[in-house]
């Protein structure tokens, strides 16, 4: 909504539109939720898929589902580990076999059907059962999802475009203050300069009348907050005919969301408090350095680092331009005093490398909505990192297995090979329980259904799933969005989920 300014040169020529490449164009629609930095992260990651050796209706259909929904956005490499042979009733449940996969591989059979999603994905098997291959050094090196680790931190969460936005109002610096001081007397200006007075500087200069006439404070409740914004109205001038006075409108709209302090999110609160925050050492990821560097920002000037970000408003391109250009500018060196503390720490710990400032530059701009997933529970267990070649972990790996033992007794107690006839013919009772009438025909193909899958997984059931699974997978192979934090309970009858924190 600026006003341009008068063209006193002949533009530029216009620059040819580069044409988007063919993987652009293939791309598209994820790259508008994850960028380019997100897509590469997916290209360069390796999902595992392991299918347990238990008896039973162990096919893990779910799992194929979620792989078909990361080949498709091309992920870089996929790799199913499953022992099994393909069956009759794997041919009932899972889309990607066919009746001449009988008695085949059933990890190899998947693959390469999956594969044939994407020719950009390259697709791997293992066949051999898993305490044959697990416990060999390195097996597990290539991969960089496999569980979600005790602490997986998120900078680039999207937040809300609207809730991103810090103006200080409440807490202006020097440049900003000179901004609003060189307005001069607003009674004297012209109508024109009159309504084209950014509204921000409007709140920064009547901010200073409250407060002069209300003991030195700031509207602090939704009573002063509205006695505020008429008392802001009040100054606009009532007939201006140089394209009245939107600026002031604008300015009322923003007293409620705009005047209030800086305050610490919740996430970001959580974040400094943990021990990997304020306990660094030589191998502390990248993250907690930065991190650590933001605290100490933050204890020493009550407010975490300026985004610098500007919304849109009514002023002259000029007045405009030289206010955002204040913020770009506060920005700047509050980054440039971040990326000062962390370089400190990389030479106190002896940090061959340096990290890169395009990373605390971005983590400066999303401090406020950085969030810190945590797994730890009674007795945690042993951290998969996101990274390559954790070796320390991986030896711990077999260990960490046999905690799952009660939990796949629990699933091999429900497992059903077949449907008695008894059952069905319970199954039939229900039509009378349902509310409407009849529904013979639907209940009898229900059954059919049922009876068909041996008791295996549902498709459509699976592929639901897969849906889900894969999306959060997505969260975390990209580092973007907030995955889940704790346990999804899916009701596939009325279609709803719950989320619970164990």
């Amino acid at each position: 909504m600026t006003e341009e300014a008068p063209r006193e040169t002949t533009p530029p020529p216009l620059q040819p539109i580069q044409a988007p490449s063919a993987k652009e164009r293939k791309y598209d629609r994820q790259l508008r939720l994850w960028a380019a930095s997100g897509q590469r992260a997916l290209e360069e990651s390796h999902v595992l898929l392991v299918v347990g050796n238990t008896a039973g209706s162990n096919t893990s259909v779910a799992g194929a589902e979620t792989l078909k929904n990361l080949i498709l956005p091309s992920i870089g490499h996929f790799t199913i580990a499953d022992s099994a042979k393909v069956t009759e009733a794997d041919l009932g449940v899972n889309f990607f076999l066919e009746e001449s996969s009988l008695a085949k591989s059933r990890a190899e059979e998947t693959t390469s059907f999956l594969q044939e999603l994407n020719p950009d994905v390259q697709g791997h098997s293992i066949k051999d059962p898993l305490h044959d291959w697990l416990p060999k050094q390195d097996s597990l090196k290539p991969y960089n999802l496999i569980l979600l680790p005790a602490e997986f931190p998120i900078v680039d969460t999207h937040p809300d475009p609207e809730t991103v936005q810090d103006l200080r109002l409440l807490k202006p610096w020097d440049e900003l203050q000179a901004a609003e001081k060189e307005l001069g007397d607003l009674s004297q200006m012209t109508d024109h300069d009159h309504g084209h007075v950014p509204w921000l500087l409007l709140l920064l200069r009547y901010l200073q009348h409250w407060k002069q006439q209300h003991g030195g404070q700031y509207p602090s409740n939704f009573k002063e907050k509205t006695e505020f914004r008429s008392f802001v109205r009040d100054q606009a001038r009532t007939s201006n005919a140089e394209g009245g006075e939107e600026n002031f409108d604008e300015a009322c709209a923003a007293v409620l969301k705009s005047i209030s302090p800086p305050t610490l999110g919740s996430g970001c609160r959580e974040m400094f408090n943990i021990d990997s925050c304020t306990h660094l050492t030589q191998a502390s990821a990248n993250f907690w350095l930065v991190a650590n560097a933001i605290k100490q920002f933050y204890d020493k000037h009550e407010v975490l680092p300026l985004p610098g970000g500007l919304p849109d408003m009514k002023a002259t391109s000029a007045g405009y331009i030289k206010l955002q250009t204040i913020y770009k500018a506060k920005a700047r060196a509050d980054i440039a005093e971040v990326t000062d503390t962390v370089r400190k720490l990389e030479s106190s710990l002896g940090r061959p490398e340096q990290i890169a400032g395009s990373e605390i530059e971005q983590f400066c701009k999303n401090a406020a909505f950085v969030r810190v997933l945590t797994n730890h529970g009674k007795q945690p267990l042993p951290e998969l990192r996101l990274l390559k070649g954790d070796e320390k972990t991986l030896t711990k790996l077999p260990a960490m297995l046999t905690s799952f033992q009660s939990i796949s007794e629990v699933f091999l107690a429900m497992n059903i090979d077949f449907i008695p006839s008894s059952t069905l013919s319970e199954l039939k009772a229900l039509e009378d329980m349902i509310e409407g009438g009849t529904l013979e025909e639907r209940i009898d193909k229900a059954i059919e259904e049922v009876t068909r899958t041996l008791g295996h997984e549902m498709h459509n059931t699976s592929s639901i799933t897969g849906g889900m699974v894969a999306q959060e997978a997505i969260k975390l192979l990209t580092r973007q969005y907030v995955p889940v934090d704790g346990v999804v309970i899916w009701d596939g009858i009325r279609s709803r989920t719950e989320i619970v924190k164990i």
